[in-house]
């Protein structure tokens, strides 16, 4: 592998780095897919998808992911397993370490991902996807009059807090401070809806419950220091996410929290490296918006190789 020259090498097997797999193997770009873990990325530990067009009653998580790598393998999509700890650029190659050896490729697409911030109690890990969740447009429908909560205090939790009334009976907000961050509009409209009940100061300890899932978490005040059980059904996290694009700090630009920076093409700041899906800034992480990152990248990716060739 070490002396095949790629026209593009992909980082990341979700949603993203497969569409883009797919749209480069079509256009007949010698193209590698390289997955630190399992293909397929976050939803693959998504119990049911119902939000992603095509599937009327929705589609597990694995199954979609199946397809999406089936579709790829028709085009002789080349996969291999390796993390990648370093990128440099060597005239129009760019190098990447890969392990213990170097993949090189003409254009690099980074679909990388970000994971979502856990809060790291006792509990949580043991019941994620068995009422803890941490998207709420992904799972809120599972949820239908039944009572949860949703853990952060700025824009997105608030929103979130929202959009799960359509489904709960009653959405708890529960908050470390006695203020939210999120902007003032979106406050009034928590504060206006009487589904919603914003518990001040308080932490989650531990999320508790048993063979059929989560039944409560133990809080915490921050000010009395008192200790109390809320019986839940669900409880979503949104204190915000975290990308996994460390290894490139030095050599891409990224945002404050970790996202790399892109124009409207998914071009970062290294010419014929692009970013796709939800390692870069962008407004919404739906599988949606990861394929459609994918294909985007993918394009520009392909136009770029061909201008090299006819320069």
């Amino acid at each position: 592998m070490n002396d095949t020259l790629y026209d593009v090498v992909i980082i990341g097997g979700g949603p993203a780095g497969l569409t883009a797999g797919l749209y480069c193997s079509r256009a007949r770009l010698k193209t590698l897919l390289i997955e630190r873990m399992i293909m397929g990325g976050q939803v693959m530990t998504t119990t049911k998808v119902e939000n992603y067009p095509g599937f009327p009653g929705g589609i597990d998580g694995p199954e979609l992911m199946m397809r999406f790598q089936e579709h790829c393998q028709e085009f002789g999509l080349e996969t291999t397993t390796g993390e990648v700890t370093a990128l440099r650029v060597e005239g129009v190659e760019k190098v990447l370490t890969v392990d213990d050896r170097e993949v090189r490729a003409r254009a690099v697409i980074i679909t990388t991902g970000a994971e979502p911030s856990k809060l790291d109690v006792p509990g949580e890990a043991e019941f994620t996807g068995r009422g803890v969740s941490y998207c709420a447009t992904c799972d809120g429908a599972f949820f239908r009059d039944q009572t949860i909560a949703i853990v952060g205090g700025g824009d997105t939790a608030v929103e979130e807090a929202l959009f799960l009334t359509r489904f709960a009976s009653k959405v708890y907000l529960i908050h470390r401070r006695d203020s939210l961050r999120a902007t003032k509009v979106l406050q009034d409209r928590i504060f206006a809806n009487d589904k919603i009940e914003v518990l001040w100061n308080q932490v989650v300890q531990e999320v508790k419950g048993d063979s059929s899932g989560m039944t409560s978490v133990e809080l915490r005040d921050t000010r009395s220091g008192e200790v109390r059980d809320l019986p839940l059904q669900g409880l979503f996290v949104a204190i915000g996410v975290t990308p996994k694009a460390n290894f490139l700090a030095d050599i891409l630009e990224l945002d404050p929290d970790g996202h790399i920076l892109t124009d409207a093409d998914c071009r970062t700041s290294i010419p014929g490296v692009f970013a796709a899906g939800d390692v870069r800034k962008k407004i919404l992480k739906q599988i949606a918006t990861a394929v459609g990152d994918g294909a985007v990248a993918a394009i520009v990716a392909e136009k770029y190789i061909d201008e090299l060739n006819n320069a």
